[in-house]
């Protein structure tokens, strides 16, 4: 496909162990934003997180299950084609997956722990992964009894690798892995007890990084520095309308936009998305727009940044919104059915 038709498809995960298709390829309107579905595969089970490659040619997919793995596709006009079967990442339930320095790196829910395995010129992965085990716990023992990682990416100099994990309501800031190997930890941020952090997104100057955090419905913002490697948190702010009962409500994605005027976070259970006002070291709460559906997992941003998706996983549906550039809030346009929806890419 390359990257001739950068942002015209976009490409759903799914949980098949919940009725979805696996992989579904999506044609994008250029102007609206609609998705029109066009195929699925459900080669590997429970592909609950993408990542293409950057020149356009591959999309990578956890599996994410007990026996956790990670798949490889080619990108063809007949939509995603497995490349060879699944490789084990040695962790449980991978949540999440990056590419950087030649090597995917998955975020293991379960077993608390970062997977490396090297990715080939023709874009196979092979084994054996490498294994960095996370290490303490948090204050929820319902929910934090153990490490639970939930992110990994490159920091936008491609120096260091942040690791997110709910469990220990921290991130690590970790050496990327060498060829043959693990990454290291060289720093751990350890963000308010009990907050749960989920994600990270960094502002587009790269100076700044927002965590959500999925325990308690939160963004904390971060000054990142580059040189050291140090993360430093703050501020928080609040992601519901104030006398909002935070209770059952558990944020899951956050995206910045281009500009960096603006980041969106997604909450399950409140089933929203909060608009945030961007200011140097602080969020500002804007408001808050329904996100189409139930209980959204994902929130992705065209690469036009003029549309936003929300990948509702409960209403089994993707919902599409377009941005305001002046005020950042998103207009519903339309959604489209997909089962137990769970991410969105573009390529």
């Amino acid at each position: 496909m390359g990257t001739s038709d950068h942002g015209r498809r976009a490409y759903i995960g799914s949980f098949t162990a919940a009725g979805g298709l696996g992989i579904t390829t999506a044609a994008v309107h250029p102007e609206t934003g609609a998705l029109t579905p066009l195929h699925s595969t459900d080669a590997v089970p429970n592909p609950s997180y993408l990542a293409p490659s950057p020149d356009g040619r591959y999309l990578y997919a956890v599996s994410e299950t007990p026996d956790g793995a990670a798949a490889a596709f080619a990108l063809t006009p007949r939509g995603p084609e497995l490349l060879a079967p699944a490789v084990p990442v040695d962790g449980a339930d991978p949540t999440h997956l990056t590419l950087a320095n030649g090597r995917l790196l998955t975020a293991n829910y379960s077993s608390g722990s970062v997977s490396s395995l090297p990715v080939r010129s023709d874009g196979r992965l092979t084994g054996p992964a490498t294994v960095l085990a996370h290490r303490g716990s948090g204050p929820r023992a319902d929910r934090q009894e153990g490490p639970h990682a939930h992110a990994v990416l490159p920091d936008p100099g491609g120096r260091w690798l942040l690791s997110v994990d709910l469990g220990t309501d921290s991130v690590r800031v970790c050496a990327p892995a060498p060829a043959d190997g693990a990454p290291a930890v060289h720093a751990e941020t350890r963000l308010r007890p009990g907050s749960g952090p989920r994600h990270l997104a960094f502002h587009p100057h790269g100076d700044r990084a927002y965590v959500i955090n999925e325990l308690d419905p939160t963004v904390t913002v971060c000054r990142w520095e580059a040189g050291p490697g140090a993360l430093t948190p703050l501020g928080e702010t609040r992601l519901l309308p104030a006398g909002a009962d935070a209770a059952g409500t558990f944020p899951s994605a956050l995206v910045v936009s281009l500009d960096g005027r603006f980041a969106w976070a997604a909450n399950r259970g409140h089933d929203s998305l909060s608009v945030l006002s961007l200011d140097g070291d602080s969020a500002t709460l804007a408001t808050t727009v329904p996100c189409g559906g139930h209980w959204p997992r994902d929130l992705a941003l065209h690469p036009d940044g003029r549309h936003l998706y929300a990948a509702n996983e409960r209403s089994g549906d993707v919902t599409w919104f377009t941005v305001d550039p002046a005020t950042g809030i998103p207009a519903r346009g339309g959604s489209v059915e997909a089962p137990a929806a769970s991410c969105v890419v573009f390529v």
